[in-house]
């Protein structure tokens, strides 16, 4: 990717969301970028369609109860739009259809989605599946910056851990990360015995490339990859005190029947901080 100029961001009915326009604007201030912020979440006609055809005061609540979700989330885009630079020009839009499909349809002409890590511990529903963030990369085929549900704080890119292999997936991640990397005060990457070729200390194909982008990077070779890949990434993200880890998302199978990677699993069900990601 060789700029950043368009950003669309996932909002659904979690308490996060503020975090997400806040990151967003972040960013979009940083590269020159516009936000389009989108509420899509599942339909109360479409979560309980039964209630719609056989009780009209359910349904009334049922409605009543969408519609207070609905401002609550546009009421925080304002409040974060009216307290941040880079959302100054940051547009509204939402939806009525089911919000993979909705969501899709627009990602199309976005350089970069948004998104959200899935919470389990959280005790409402936040109006889109857990598998919400995967689907949509898989679906689209564009790159996602996923947003864990605790608080990161302020930094963003400052620090970057790239998780490197030669695979179409690492390749698309980084490609799209560039525009952050190129920004960041440091840039390591990590790779292990199969991606780093027999000759120990010959320059890479990722450290040529993100040479000739203007990107220096510290390379970690680490020995044979262990089976808990996922657990290490965060671990090395966590020694590193990176504020952004860049990697691939890796899976088989369509769409709700896609079967996640271990390393994609582990990050995304553990990461606490950002990850941009590509499929």
């Amino acid at each position: 990717m060789s700029g950043l100029k368009s950003i669309l961001l996932h909002l659904d009915t979690a308490t996060t969301i503020s975090q997400r326009l806040r990151c967003a604007g972040t960013l979009a201030q940083a590269h020159g970028a516009r936000v389009e912020a989108m509420y899509a979440v599942m339909p109360a006609l479409l979560q309980a369609p039964y209630a719609f055809a056989a009780d009209g005061q359910a349904a009334a609540l049922l409605l009543s109860g969408e519609a207070e979700q609905r401002e609550r989330a546009r009421a925080a885009f304002e409040r974060e739009r009216a307290g941040h630079p880079g959302l100054t020009g940051a547009s509204w839009r939402e939806s009525d259809n089911e919000p993979l499909r909705a969501f899709t349809q627009r990602a199309w002409s976005a350089d970069l989605l948004v998104l959200a890590q899935h919470d389990p511990a959280s005790q409402s529903y936040a109006g889109v599946p857990p598998d919400f963030a995967t689907s949509v990369m898989l679906a689209t085929g564009k790159p996602a910056l996923v947003l864990p549900y605790i608080e990161t704080g302020p930094a963003l890119g400052d620090r970057v851990l790239v998780a490197w292999k030669p695979c179409p997936e690492a390749a698309r991640a980084v490609s799209a990360a560039l525009p952050l990397l190129q920004r960041a005060r440091e840039v390591h990457v990590t790779l292990w015995q199969e991606a780093a070729g027999d000759v120990a200390n010959a320059p890479l194909p990722i450290e040529t490339f993100l040479e000739r982008h203007g990107v220096h990077a510290t390379v970690h070779r680490d020995g044979k990859a262990p089976r808990e890949l996922g657990d290490l990434l965060l671990s090395q993200a966590a020694d590193l005190q990176a504020d952004l880890l860049v990697m691939g998302c890796y899976g088989h199978g369509r769409a709700r029947e896609w079967v996640l990677g271990g390393a994609t699993r582990t990050v995304l069900g553990s990461m606490t901080l950002p990850v941009l990601m590509a499929h």
